[in-house]
Order: C-alpha cells, then structure tokens, then sequence
C-alpha cells in the first residue's frame, strides 16, 4: 500500500508507520495545524515580557513606589500577570513571574521585587 505525505502528497519511503516524507514537512505540517494556538499563546507572552520590563525599569532597587498613570503612560496592562500572593493580613500583591505590585490608596502601587 502507497502512502502519500499530507504536507506535500509526496510518497512516503522508508518504515511503514512514517507518515510524512521528512522532517520539513512534519513541521511545516504541525507548525500549520498549531497556529491559531500558537498566535494566542505568543500574544500573551508578549504581553507578560512588556509588563515584566516595564516592572523592571521603574523598580530598579527592588521596592519602590509608582502612580497607575505612569504604568499605564508606558503601556502597562493590569490583566496580564502570572501568579497572585495574598498575605495574611489580606493584602493582594500581582506578580509578573518575580517582579510584583500591590495596590495602595489614591492609584499609587507599591512596587516589589520576590527573592
């Protein structure tokens, strides 16, 4: 039995459980089936990048204080983050990956970094 490569068509040679012709055409073919995931995925991932580096800039000694309209002047979104510390006494600090803030009163945030 002939089997055809569903990247390509081309005919397979080679072992009789190979189904495509070569390592070009499984990744292109993969790489094709995998993008409306992969485009998601990347457009969060930038998303955290630009936050971590905008954390990174403004927190350079690794505790300081920022007002919400300087982080939002620089682009900074609120939603993306990857993890939340709540503290026993009830506060509520958002962390991209080490860098983290807390919402203080009057659109101030205390930025920090987790060591």
């Amino acid at each position: 039995m002939e089997k055809n490569c569903p990247e390509c068509g081309d005919k397979i040679i080679g072992r009789t459980d190979k189904k495509f012709c070569g390592d070009a055409c499984r990744n292109a073919y993969n790489n094709r089936k995998n993008q409306d995931q992969n485009n998601l995925i990347r457009t969060i991932n930038n998303r955290l990048r630009k936050n971590y580096r905008i954390l990174s800039s403004l927190n350079p000694n690794d505790k300081t204080k920022t007002h919400k309209q300087k982080l939002l002047d620089l682009g900074f979104q609120f939603e993306y983050h990857t993890s939340i510390y709540t503290t026993q006494a009830g506060n509520v600090y958002y962390f991209i990956y080490d860098q983290g803030y807390l919402t203080l009163d009057n659109d101030w945030y205390a930025l920090v970094k987790r060591k």
